[in-house]
């Protein structure tokens, strides 16, 4: 049985204190209100500090919800989504930059000017907790909308900053390092930190992914300056990696492994582990499992043909026969994540009554596209009691970390070392049991249209990164990093399985009404009949109309985003 002493489970009377009953829209950064926060009463001892930092935890980037990929060509959900179905409207106010959602980083800047008047030795200590979230808050700023106003500052009623002009993403990018580099200096080390709260191994972890980030967006976004940012991804990496501390979950068997490895109650003692959020029965409990098998969603084709087979290549190049007219035979020989991550037939979905997987459920709820994604859904029947799910979820994984690493690497320099993908890539594929990457690697005769050339080896860097990440909220992030929008164009993407005539003869209802393309592909959703198009404005979110009203006249006045 689980038990911990976790930050989220403290009851945080202090955040009541800080919510806000009402707040101007005059500008983008509104101050604290005096009414709701007395100085004189906080900010004096180290529990003060403590208790301040402990609002923030709950926005730690969890992986609980495998559909997170929706947004990219990984997943098909029955319902288009807004960006990518070209339906996304600019938002008359809100959208992302009204004042509640620039709340955190007011929060943080407030704590930060006051900090110091704790009477206590861990003052950095504290300080580094808020700057981690404060470079997560602003990395998601920059994510959504490029150049934000920069603001390190609590406000007051007449600062010129409410209005102030929007900065170079680049700046407040090098201003999120900083805040990570400060987070890695001052928290403790692993295993001195107090049981749920930060160390600098997790600093780490969010520095490894968000300098890589950084340092491919401005390479393939011709932004420049972008090694010092990789080196940092780099450094960051290795450290993690050469602490010892890490390594793969594995009990040696990979037609297991992958699987078990998101569907555990308890990730304390898992090495791959570097920091994850524990649910627990009574306390607090997840719902993923049972909403899985009616998440409106699948994969894509484009994800299935991805894996590669038993022989290290993909489709185009392999040894192995290929039919991909029936679900069991599509399967055959591929990477043993394929079956992990996507439900083939025998796959026990319940085991009491044990129910197993048969025919694909083709537009149905439990999997819009034929391909079921089960990545993280348990078989355990407790954990689809309705909210009473306690696995627990990873927030860093050490997997993340070989990839960034290798790919890091290899941007630097515009290769990588047989050994540098054996200490990443390869330890990925031994745990499942694939040949290991060579640096020769062949081009895959099939390779996915990013929009411009990509080397065979940087391809396959790629590939493992789609492959082992799937589900876990990186893929839209990374397209838009890599400036490959046109990956989630095409049929290919959204179609669903393919189904020979011996398969659609068993089915028990009237398969001909489901609409097919040329080669036979079942499109089970209308919505994405003609596939998705790419627009390059959708690298950024626009503006809400509101805000650029109210700059008007002023110094840096906003305007919109590019195409929007």
């Amino acid at each position: 049985m689980k038990k911990i002493t976790n930050i989220r489970h403290i009851t945080l009377v202090f955040g009541a204190l800080l919510a806000l009953s009402s707040c101007k829209n005059d500008g983008f950064l509104d101050r604290f209100p005096q009414s709701e926060f007395s100085e004189p009463t906080y900010f004096k001892t180290e529990n003060d500090l403590k208790l301040y930092a402990n609002t923030f935890y709950n926005n730690l980037p969890q992986v609980n919800d495998y559909r997170s990929d929706n947004n990219s060509d990984n997943m098909l959900p029955s319902t288009s989504n807004d960006l990518l179905g070209g339906t996304y409207a600019i938002p008359a106010s809100g959208g992302g930059w009204d004042a509640g959602a620039w709340l955190n980083i007011r929060r943080c800047n407030y704590f930060l000017k006051r900090y110091e008047n704790a009477q206590t030795s861990n003052q950095a200590l504290y300080a580094a907790e808020v700057r981690f979230f404060r470079a997560l808050f602003y990395w998601q700023k920059v994510r959504d909308f490029g150049d934000v106003p920069l603001v390190l500052t609590d406000l007051e009623d007449n600062s010129e900053e409410l209005y102030g002009p929007r900065v170079n993403r680049n700046l407040v990018m090098d201003q999120v390092i900083t805040d990570l580099e400060f987070a890695v200096q001052n928290l403790p080390n692993k295993g001195s930190e107090e049981t749920g709260r930060l160390n600098k191994d997790n600093a780490n972890a969010l520095l490894s992914r968000l300098a890589l980030w950084e340092g491919t967006f401005r390479k393939y976004h011709k932004l420049g300056n972008e090694i010092p940012m990789l080196q940092k991804s780099l450094a960051a990496s290795e450290a993690l990696i050469n602490s010892g501390r890490y390594k793969l979950y594995t009990t040696g068997n990979p037609d297991k492994d992958y699987y078990n490895l998101f569907v555990q109650q308890d990730l304390k003692n898992n090495p791959e582990s570097i920091m994850h959020w524990a649910y627990i029965i009574g306390t607090t409990t997840q719902n993923y499992t049972r909403q899985s098998g009616e998440s409106n969603t699948g994969a894509t084709k484009d994800l299935a043909d991805s894996y590669l087979f038993k022989d290290g290549k993909p489709i185009g190049l392999t040894s192995y026969s290929y039919d991909d007219g029936t679900p069991a035979n599509e399967v055959k020989n591929r990477d043993p994540r394929y079956g992990q991550t996507i439900a083939t037939p025998g796959f026990v979905y319940n085991t009491n009554p044990v129910l197993t997987y048969g025919l694909p459920n083709i537009g149905t709820s439990q999997t819009s596209s034929g391909y079921w994604l089960i990545k993280g859904r348990s078989s355990d029947p407790a954990q689809i009691v309705a909210n009473q799910s306690d696995i627990d979820a990873f927030i860093f994984r050490y997997a993340e970390v070989l990839l960034n690493f290798a790919e890091a690497k290899y941007e630097i320099a515009g290769t990588i070392a047989q050994a540098d993908l054996d200490k990443s890539i390869n330890l990925l594929r031994s745990r499942v049991g694939m040949p290991a990457l060579t640096t020769s690697v062949q081009a895959d005769p099939n390779a996915l249209n990013y929009g411009y050339a990509v080397a065979p080896l940087l391809y396959e860097i790629r590939r493992e990164r789609r492959i082992e990440l799937i589900g876990e909220g990186f893929r839209f992030n990374d397209i838009k990093r890599w400036k490959a929008g046109k990956l989630v164009e095409g049929i290919k993407t959204v179609r669903g399985m393919k189904l020979n005539a011996s398969l659609r003869s068993q089915y028990t209802y009237d398969v001909s009404k489901i609409a097919t393309d040329n080669n036979a592909l079942i499109i089970v959703n209308t919505n994405f009949t003609n596939g998705r198009q790419w627009n390059d404005k959708y690298y950024y979110l626009p503006l809400p109309l509101d805000q650029i009203t109210l700059t008007q006249g002023k110094p840096g006045a906003y305007k919109q985003n590019p195409g929007w």
